[in-house]
């Protein structure tokens, strides 16, 4: 709670790559719904492969790991469990399940913090100290009052959480699961179908690195939480980077992407470029996107005006 003390004091100027990287969630968050929409198929199979990598990732930087070959068992619920890594295993992809299947009607409360924690340790919590629940009301004041950016009060919180230390042992998986479950409440829906947890492992260095360094003097409230802050975007921002680039080559049914495309350019309201056309259809490439205009131009649907990459279509009739 004592990052949220300082945001409450008015937060510092936002540093530059924090910035950088809130614009560009920000810009990927609003081009989430058209994945949903355009391609399922291969999003399911993203999913599916998601919940694998986040039980076993977060496990992982926990030091807990399990023999490969049993992974895909222990994970998808496939007999009994053979050990406690195991049993710790499947505990986090029921608390996964959890989240992803109640997202934001999941509250961020005492009750589910002990929740999540009795899931991936399998043995009953510690009762969470007061800190905790001074934690969960300032989350709530914060997003109220608007304090800071949600995202900034989403890796504010998490910061706390850690420094709080309110277990013996399971701090930094429920730390994750409570990022996960926080940004469903935002309306950040990447972890479904990316890894957070993968991504945070394959940056490990740089999580401990940052979280120590935000971690300093915390308990004076005289620490820096930008550090950590930053990183926590830097691991969203990987994430929708990540998620484009996958649906980018992931093979939709025939004609689907020229719709999605055809979709697109008929809720232009005026004037608009190639890169917006890229922006409203990831799943679309470049050239794909330029074949299918030129197409329309030739059946008088568009009209284009200038060259290069600054030419502006416009549309003249109806998209058949």
């Amino acid at each position: 709670m004592n990052t949220f003390r300082q945001l409450a004091r008015k937060p510092d100027t936002v540093p530059a790559a924090a910035a950088w990287y809130l614009s560009d969630i920000g810009e990927s968050r609003g081009r989430q719904e058209l994945f949903s929409r355009q391609v399922p198929q291969q999003l399911r199979a993203l999913r599916e492969h998601a919940i694998v990598e986040s039980a076993v990732s977060s496990n992982r930087i926990e030091g807990v790991e399990v023999d490969q070959s049993r992974v895909a068992a222990v994970v998808l619920g496939r007999g009994q469990v053979r050990d406690r890594n195991e049993e710790e295993l499947r505990g986090y992809r029921e608390a996964l399940t959890l989240g992803h299947g109640q997202g934001a009607a999941l509250p961020i409360s005492e009750e589910t913090i002990r929740r999540l924690h009795r899931l991936t340790r399998g043995v009953p919590a510690a009762d969470t100290p007061a800190a905790v629940r001074d934690l969960v009301e300032a989350w709530a004041t914060c997003l109220r009052e608007r304090w800071t950016h949600p995202l900034i009060a989403l890796a504010a919180f998490n910061l706390d959480f850690l420094c709080i230390h309110p277990f013996r042992d399971g701090n930094g998986r429920v730390s994750r699961l409570l990022l996960l479950l926080q940004c469903y409440h935002l309306g950040y829906e990447v972890g479904r179908l990316i890894s957070l947890e993968r991504l945070i492992e394959q940056n490990k260095e740089r999580y401990y690195e940052t979280l120590g360094a935000s971690s300093e003097r915390w308990h004076e409230a005289a620490h820096d939480p930008w550090p950590y802050a930053t990183f926590v975007l830097y691991v969203l921002k990987s994430a929708y980077r990540e998620l484009e680039e996958q649906v980018g080559r992931q093979p939709g049914p025939r004609g689907s992407k020229t719709a999605m495309i055809e979709e697109a350019v008929q809720e232009f309201p005026g004037e608009f470029t190639v890169r917006e056309v890229e922006h409203a259809c990831p799943a679309g490439s470049r050239e794909m996107i330029r074949r299918v205009l030129r197409r329309l131009a030739a059946s008088d649907v568009l009209e284009c005006k200038g060259r290069g990459p600054g030419a502006r279509w416009k549309r003249k009739g109806t998209v058949p």
